[in-house]
């Protein structure tokens, strides 16, 4: 029996080093331009590829020698360097400078910052406290340019968007009603709640001003690096219409006619490569594309309240979880969300940004919403409970948590315990 076992495994691990299933990962973790390129430089050395395009979309010759436009453009126009710059301008002490340094270096494509207080502080070996990070963070970084930068939530995103409209102190209140009360699931139900207290025309502009932010800031400065969507989202009376962008996408094709001047001559080992190689490129790309537009759709499908501006809150969903439902590894999950964007109606957003795990294992709760929960309960209680008594009334609620957990999430909120308040 455990021979069988060890011949099993050394048949797994053959299988996972095979160099055509490496090829298979590396396509799977390819972002379109990367896919495009690799499809415009594959046709141009296999004869036996088609590329069909409507238009030519190959980014590399952008790369050439005439006279250096690209390097430059994006030098000037990138993310970090614009932020970078900012900051100089600033004149900042030297410890200031190299937090907000490491912080502009930690920001994720869409030029967020998704990591609670204890991941904050681990961006700096535990060196530094989390007060003195957050100062720099709130202080400085969010009030750079484009506006949201550094946000560490699509609520904090939207609410530094729109405080710098110049919005009056009541709007400003009911936005943040709409955003933060833990009793609101979806938008639906905070304006038939709100509309008890607030006037239904300052609710309606309240909502329009949300849907109007803009989900990924830092985009914007990317957007010379030829980022593109591999999905969109196409809203229709309520729902989501969702599918894989074909613009601009090269068509591969077999050339059998050519296969077949091959067969009637002595082809070479060489030529019978290509064919093979050819053969196989064309299907792993459609497989890669098959693949990308699952993973994306059922996303989608997870956030589709999200994503019709019906809700602010994230479902809590995470990569095991989509794998099990499309029945493939959490690994294969991780490498088709590298750098894969969808098109929303509110602009391009990285896929991986939609997910948030749960924290509980018998309730659906994302680390922010159960932070929300915990500091709803401390603000409306008159006595200084306890991190045990807080953890037996979430449990009643259903949420199935340690107090280490509830003791943990308080401290990210920078609430003492209750000694201590």
């Amino acid at each position: 029996m455990a021979i069988k076992l060890v011949r099993e495994f050394q048949q797994k691990q053959h299988v996972a080093i095979t160099p055509q299933l490496k090829k298979s990962i590396d396509l799977l973790q390819l972002s379109r331009v990367e896919i495009i390129n690799k499809i415009h430089a594959e046709a141009e050395d296999n004869p036996f590829l088609i590329k069909e395009l409507k238009e030519d979309v190959s980014f590399d010759h952008y790369n050439s020698d005439d006279d250096g436009l690209l390097s430059n453009l994006t030098e000037i126009v990138t993310l970090q360097n614009s932020l970078e710059s900012q900051l100089n301008d600033l004149n900042l002490v030297k410890s200031q400078q190299e937090i907000a340094m490491t912080l502009i270096q930690s920001l994720d494509e869409s030029g967020l910052l998704p990591l609670n207080n204890e991941e904050l502080e681990g961006l700096f070996n535990h060196r530094i406290q989390v007060d003195k990070i957050l100062n720099v963070l709130i202080g400085i970084i969010h009030n750079l340019e484009p506006a949201g930068i550094g946000a560490r939530d699509f609520k904090e995103l939207i609410l530094l968007q729109l405080k710098r409209k110049n919005l009056v102190q009541s709007q400003l209140k009911l936005i943040k009603e709409i955003l933060y009360n833990p009793n609101f699931n979806d938008f639906k139900e905070a304006q038939n709640e709100l509309q008890k207290t607030f006037p239904p025309e300052d609710i309606n502009i309240a909502l329009d001003l949300i849907k109007s932010c803009d989900l990924s800031p830092g985009l914007d400065f990317e957007s010379t690096q030829y980022i593109q969507a591999d999905i969109e989202i196409i809203p229709s009376a309520g729902n989501l219409t969702i599918g894989f962008v074909e613009d601009n996408f090269p068509k591969l094709s077999f050339d059998k006619e050519l296969e077949n001047l091959t067969k009637a001559s002595e082809s070479s080992i060489k030529l019978k490569e290509k064919i093979l190689d050819a053969k196989w490129l064309i299907r792993s790309i459609n497989k890669r594309n098959e693949t990308v537009q699952k993973v994306g759709t059922l996303i989608c499908q997870k956030q589709s309240k999200f994503l019709l501006n019906d809700s602010i809150q994230l479902n809590p969903i995470s990569n095991v979880e989509l794998a099990k439902e499309l029945r493939v590894s959490p690994s294969t999950i991780s490498r088709i969300l590298r750098s894969k964007y969808i098109q929303t109606p509110n602009g391009i957003v990285l896929m991986k940004s939609l997910l948030s795990a749960s924290v509980s294992k018998t309730k659906k709760v994302t680390p922010m919403q159960l932070m929300e929960e915990i500091k709803e309960i401390i603000l409306n209680n008159p006595n200084k409970l306890s991190d045990q008594k807080i953890t037996e009334l979430l449990n009643r609620r259903g949420f199935g948590l340690a107090r280490r957990t509830i003791a943990k999430y308080r401290a990210m909120l920078l609430i003492p315990n209750s000694r201590k308040r």
